[in-house]
């Protein structure tokens, strides 16, 4: 059976537009191993809600790699800073305040893959935010969210990409389970077709192949799965739209427009399946809304979908034409305090994996937040004085500062390089890579020697502007870490006072017990106050204040 439905309605979309005076435009790009998209969005915050009032593909095949390298090819590269270019010039044509940019799979794995990003952001200057495949996951997750109401029934999201595939089980509210498998219509079609058509042995071996890699994250689904629950699936990104599309262009002559709720059948992806391995490329080219590159891994992509129904035991699947371009509008939306609806819980997405960490690690929490309260008070007083981040970069202070000590997990000893390795391996939701490096290197510089170009954590902050945030941020860590240096609590609080004139700026502590001299704390941050002088240029002066004089 198949069936057309129109698009569910959430407190997301659909909504009435307000002028143009009042809403808020982003563009989203998507950085992918076939292609690159973007939407334009308008956000009207006080909804809120947001139209896509723009959108822009080019198909660059990133993923075409060097065969004897795995590089990304110089051709390749050309093409996608050529799509992306055209994007900004649609972006600035329609008054977009921001342009959010991210990569996935074929950037993560490339060897030259930072490479290509610090290109990109020298030549257009657009800094594209690296994600891990959880996180790609994740913000696919708000991005169907975005347009489908799940009704607080379990869902299964299946995002079919070039170089992976995302599988995703939530109910509108956590999701159950994030995955990302190296399944991809591009990596397939390069590394397990080599006949035209494909011969049955070799179909036979990528059919295998598809359900090895997927047996790990269907099995870790499943186990999130109630007996009594059969969740519907619901299936994003090109190659699921196009089979959609031939399956309607078949039945009935045309392609409903949106597809947006269209349903298949596990029956009709098998049927799909079945009649294009009997196909050539040349035939497959013939097919009326195929494009030559998407014919091309049109097969790989199919049998994927087909692979991961059949395991999953899942009869329909339903388009949802959102997904992580949508997704990143739904973070940044997030993030700037504009949703308050189901979402909700996503705000604390990022808060919730640091202390997840910090758990995992054993930190003390107790001196961790203390840290944290000292480093974000000394960056909100300093804050158009001496430097001018916001609260993106406020953030990412903060998870460094909760964080600096789990190093003491592996070793006392350089335990702060042991805490950049813990922290760039963690799996921090909400954070990008470039993101999840600079709270790394921050941690990293909370004691000892400050950031050196010979250092390999300093260096693989491939974006200048993080560069910038760890040099200008890792001397308020120092000082943060050094006000609590006993561990204790000994500082109530710290009042910054500045003066231009002298170029100098007075600490204020304020003791929680008037009768400690707070010895050990005054000599700590005497010792680390150096690199606070160097970095801004400043003279630092400490004053404790007294205790009061008895009547």
């Amino acid at each position: 059976m198949v069936t057309s439905s129109s698009e569910p309605k959430n407190s997301l979309i659909n909504l009435p537009t307000l002028p143009s005076s009042q809403a808020r435009i982003l563009a989203a790009i998507d950085v992918g191993t076939n292609s690159i998209h973007m939407v334009v969005a308008q956000i009207q915050p006080e909804l809120p809600a947001f139209s896509i009032i723009a959108r822009e593909k080019a198909t660059v095949r990133l993923g075409d790699f060097c065969e004897q390298t795995g590089r990304l090819t110089e051709a390749a590269m050309e093409r996608a800073i050529a799509a992306l270019k055209r994007c900004q010039e649609v972006a600035k044509s329609l008054n977009a305040e921001q342009t959010i940019a991210v990569a996935t799979s074929a950037v993560r794995e490339a060897p030259n893959g930072h490479e290509f990003l610090q290109r990109v952001e020298d030549e257009l200057g657009l800094i594209i935010n690296l994600v891990s495949g959880t996180e790609e996951a994740r913000r696919i997750y708000l991005g169907v969210l975005s347009g489908m109401n799940f009704h607080s029934k379990p869902h299964i999201i299946i995002d079919i990409g070039g170089g992976s595939t995302e599988l995703i089980l939530g109910d509108g509210h956590e999701p159950r389970t994030l995955s990302s498998t190296k399944v991809g219509a591009v990596r397939l079609t390069a590394e397990k077709i080599t006949t035209d058509p494909i011969s049955n042995s070799e179909f036979q071996r990528l059919q295998a192949h598809i359900r090895g890699m997927f047996e790990r994250p269907v099995d870790e689904l499943k186990a999130h799965l109630e007996p009594s629950e059969h969740p519907r699936m619901i299936g994003t990104s090109g190659t699921i739209e196009t089979l959609a599309a031939l399956h309607a262009r078949e039945k009935f002559g045309t392609v409903p427009a949106p597809l947006n709720g269209y349903e298949m059948t596990q029956k009709d992806v098998r049927e799909a399946v079945s009649r294009l391995k009997k196909m050539s490329f040349s035939e497959r080219l013939a097919v009326p809304g195929l494009s030559d590159r998407r014919a091309e891994i049109i097969l790989a992509g199919a049998l994927i979908l087909l692979e991961a129904m059949t395991m999953l035991k899942v009869d329909t699947i339903v388009i949802c034409e959102r997904s992580l371009r949508e997704g990143v509008i739904v973070d940044w939306m997030l993030a700037h305090g504009l949703i308050e609806d189901r979402l909700r819980y996503q705000s604390s997405v990022r808060q919730r994996n640091v202390l997840n960490a910090a758990q995992k690690f054993q930190v003390n929490l107790e001196h961790s937040q203390r840290v944290a309260e000292f480093a974000l008070s000394l960056f909100d007083q300093t804050q158009g004085v001496l430097h001018q981040w916001t609260s993106e970069e406020r953030d990412l202070l903060w998870a460094a500062a909760i964080l600096h000590n789990c190093g003491h997990h592996v070793s006392h000893s350089s335990h702060h390089k042991h805490s950049y390795y813990l922290i760039r391996n963690s799996e921090l939701l909400g954070y990008t890579e470039i993101e999840i490096e600079a709270i790394a290197n921050l941690a990293r510089y909370h004691r000892k020697s400050g950031p050196k170009k010979r250092h390999e954590n300093y260096r693989s902050l491939t974006s200048k502007r993080h560069r910038r945030v760890v040099e200008q941020l890792y001397p308020l860590l120092r000082l943060a870490v050094a006000l609590d240096r006993r561990q204790i609590g000994a500082i109530q609080s710290v009042q910054c006072q500045y003066s231009s004139d002298s170029r100098e700026l007075r600490l204020q502590l304020q003791p929680s017990d008037p009768l400690d001299d707070c010895a050990l704390e005054l000599w700590s941050l005497d010792y680390k106050k150096s690199s606070m002088e160097s970095e801004y240029n400043i003279k630092l002066v400490l004053v404790l204040q007294p205790a009061p004089t008895e009547a």
